[in-house]
């Protein structure tokens, strides 16, 4: 029964870099990982490919690369095609050739899985393709999967961006039905973007968002919005589905954290496997450096 994460967000929200991050912190604390890259618009991965037949040398290497079945680059040369449209067609594809990602896949039944998604944000909440495919491995393949959709901090900046990430948030939990864990991503670098209006409690526990009215009036652009904003705030309240959890990836304690969330949401922490988040406390002292692992 493997266990592992469904890495999702927008273009820069710093997926590949989380997948490198996390499969570090998890070969610090004993928990053997496999990488599998499904963006086939990520063209230079930090981690090394190794065939599935290879021993790992460390936990962080890519075991499985779309690239090997379908590119990006072909498809938009062949069909005549924008990236967006590419990269639906690349996951239409892949979900037709599941067998293939199934066969992949077989080497690593014993390893803790962190499927790097496209950041396409239609892929999550529109088209059907992405959502098969993950159903595929946790109605047949008996798979426990979180999805962990990353979301820049930056954007709780702007009460405008930070209302529409809140509304893409809410629509890839009900449209992927998977247990859901949205992250602020790159939390130490809020500050950089600028005073917030409200206590960070305010972005992450995604309360009271009538407050943001005020704000959103104050910006001409949003002003002439106000109503249509007002409702979509309402229907966020009215589900009360979305929070977010922080992540610093270059910090241990913030990393481990978020780990504890994802573990209890698919159940790994019930299932007793080695490399459980206790066995982070023999390695806390553990001197890293965490710079090595940041995705440029």
């Amino acid at each position: 029964m493997p266990f592992g994460q469904v890495v999702i967000g927008p273009p820069g929200s710093g997926k590949t870099t989380y997948c490198n991050g996390i499969a570090h912190f998890f070969e610090l604390i004993g928990r053997k990982t496999a990488v599998i890259n499904l963006d086939p618009a990520n063209d230079s991965l930090p981690y090394p490919l190794v065939e599935s037949n290879v021993t790992f040398q460390c936990c962080y290497e890519c075991a499985v690369n779309i690239e090997e079945l379908i590119k990006l680059e072909d498809v938009m040369a062949q069909y005549d095609l924008g990236p967006n449209g590419g990269l639906v067609y690349c996951m239409d594809y892949l979900e037709k050739n599941i067998d293939w990602l199934k066969a992949k896949l077989e080497p690593f039944q014993d390893r803790y899985l962190l499927f790097d998604f496209p950041g396409q944000v239609e892929l999550f909440t529109l088209h059907d393709n992405a959502k098969n495919i993950i159903t595929e491995m946790t109605k047949k393949w008996d798979y426990r999967l979180t999805a962990v959709h990353l979301v820049d901090a930056h954007l709780c900046s702007d009460p405008g961006k930070y209302v529409g990430a809140l509304l893409l948030s809410l629509s890839a939990m009900l449209h992927l039905e998977l247990p859901h864990i949205n992250v602020l991503s790159k939390i130490d670098l809020i500050e950089s973007y600028g005073p917030l209006a409200f206590n960070l409690d305010f972005y992450t526990d995604v309360q009271d968002l009538q407050y943001l009215q005020h704000h959103l009036s104050e910006d001409p652009r949003a002003a002439r919005y106000k109503k249509l904003t007002k409702n979509l705030c309402e229907v966020v309240e009215d589900f009360g589905l979305v929070n977010f959890a922080t992540l610093n990836i270059q910090d241990k304690e913030s990393v481990m954290d978020l780990v504890k969330i994802i573990d209890k949401s698919n159940g790994y922490v019930f299932a007793g496997y080695e490399g459980n988040i206790n066995a982070y406390m023999k390695t806390a002292a553990a001197p890293v450096n965490w710079d090595y692992y940041r995705y440029p």
